[in-house]
């Protein structure tokens, strides 16, 4: 509401200075810039409310996730303010229909950055078929970046309605126009990588049978399946980074769907894919190599739970080849990137030598979970790509995630113990400047000329 205010004090102040100013040459100047000033405010107000809803989330809950002893007026505070974000979300709701296309991609950025920071069942539980048939509506009608944000936005619905018959039937209802979207090669590429993280996300969480698990399979393996060539033949080169995204997605997602399969259908994929796979790891695609490997180390780790003795003929021709990767020093490659792919290569290459995978700690609040296998690490992965920066909160407080990581029910926890579990602005200044000094003087000693001498 505060556009046309700010347009009207724009011409108010160009009536003003065209009184003052002598000449219809200084007028127009002026009532040029009140113009273009408005429209660049009107712009501005679009870009602002894509975050709207999230910061008025955030100034919510920094008051509630506290529970601190308060008077009746804080109470009546904080459900004011709880009201408030409400009216935004159904505010976004609504404009998911709108006839304006910037509309609806704002309203739907706005649902996505919600869904991602806060747990919303409660609210969403009577809502969820309204959100669902506009969301059908976007994909169905919309093109590009509003398609890739409605199947954002339908994962992140799939995610905080959880497993349950109302996630079943958020999926059920969609699932098949996810599937035509992402086997359709004249569709938008960026609407393609969302509809294949949606696709297999959506079907981890919400699957009621082994036949919707084997069709998401099938078709998740059909759009990777391309860079998957015959054994002897040369992998092929896409010379499109959106394509090559698509790959990645869809080996992420079918990665995913791995961690739930029978041991019947693993049976079946380890004679299809250990052979194939590895053909992967010389794509010219970094990204693709390093989701091939940690594909690859899934396998093998699904593949000794069913059978501790178990053997692959070609493990000499693989370790040799991840070795490689995990030494690889080419300058033609970005610093990064073999940075990245060396980290990466070095755990799956010991891995398949020793059996033995990197641990690595992931806390939260005043808890922490341990990653210590390649199906945890695949599944959190795949929820903080999900998620973002509000993983944290949704290990802490959704149902659904504390399930699939054995986290058990959500703590409830005094203002007291919380107060205590945290640190003072100070005691963290100190602690940084410590660790900065004493960190100066290691990196001193060794950069010393005199280090190099003795």
């Amino acid at each position: 509401m505060w556009r046309p205010h700010s347009m009207l004090r724009g011409m108010a102040l160009c009536r003003h200075t065209a009184r003052s100013l002598p000449g219809r040459v200084g007028s127009l100047s002026w009532m040029t810039r009140a113009r273009s000033s408005a429209k660049a405010e009107s712009q501005a107000s679009d870009d602002e409310a894509a975050s709207e809803v999230l910061s008025h989330y955030s100034s919510a809950s920094e008051s509630t996730s506290v529970a601190e002893e308060g008077t009746g007026s804080d109470a009546v505070d904080e459900q004011a303010q709880q009201e408030e974000v409400e009216d935004k979300l159904k505010e976004c709701i609504d404009n998911v229909t709108d006839k304006s296309t910037r509309t609806r991609q704002v309203a739907l950025e706005s649902l996505r950055l919600a869904f991602s920071s806060k747990t919303l069942f409660d609210f969403l539980l009577e809502r969820r078929l309204t959100l669902t048939d506009s969301l059908e509506k976007c994909l169905k009608k919309g093109k590009g970046e509003e398609q890739s944000l409605a199947a954002s936005v339908l994962t992140l619905l799939c995610l905080q309605m959880g497993s349950g018959p109302e996630g079943e039937e958020v999926f059920r209802s969609l699932k098949p126009l996810l599937i035509s979207i992402l086997t359709d090669s004249s569709a938008s590429p960026i609407a393609r990588q969302s509809c294949a993280m949606a696709l297999g996300m959506c079907c981890y969480i919400a699957a009621a049978d082994v036949e919707d698990l084997v069709s998401c399979l099938n078709c998740l393996e059909g759009i990777f399946g391309t860079s998957c060539p015959e054994e002897g033949s040369s992998v092929p080169t896409h010379h499109s980074p959106l394509l090559q995204t698509l790959h990645c997605n869809a080996l992420q997602s079918w990665s995913l769907l791995l961690t739930i399969c029978p041991s019947t259908q693993i049976k079946k994929i380890l004679d299809n894919h250990l052979l194939k796979l590895p053909l992967l790891l010389s794509s010219d695609n970094v990204n693709l190599r390093i989701v091939a490997g940690e594909t690859i180390a899934l396998l093998f780790e699904l593949a000794h739970e069913l059978e501790e003795e178990f053997f692959y003929e070609d493990t000499d021709l693989l370790c040799t080849k991840l070795k490689a990767l995990a030494t690889d020093s080419n300058k033609y490659r970005a610093k990064t990137d073999r940075r990245k792919q060396r980290s990466i290569f070095r755990d799956v290459l010991h891995f398949i030598e020793n059996g033995e995978c990197h641990e690595e700690t992931i806390k939260f609040g005043l808890e922490c979970m341990y990653v210590d296998s390649w199906v945890r690490r695949r599944m959190y992965n795949a929820f903080k790509e999900v998620l973002g920066s509000g993983v944290r909160h949704h290990l802490q407080n959704n149902e659904l995630l504390r399930e699939i990581f054995d986290l058990g029910p959500p703590l409830v926890l005094d203002a007291a113990a919380i107060k205590a579990s945290k640190i003072s602005r100070f005691e963290k200044h100190l602690y940084n400047s410590a660790a900065f000094k004493a960190r100066t003087k290691a990196r001193s000693r060794v950069r010393d000329k005199r280090a190099d001498v003795l």
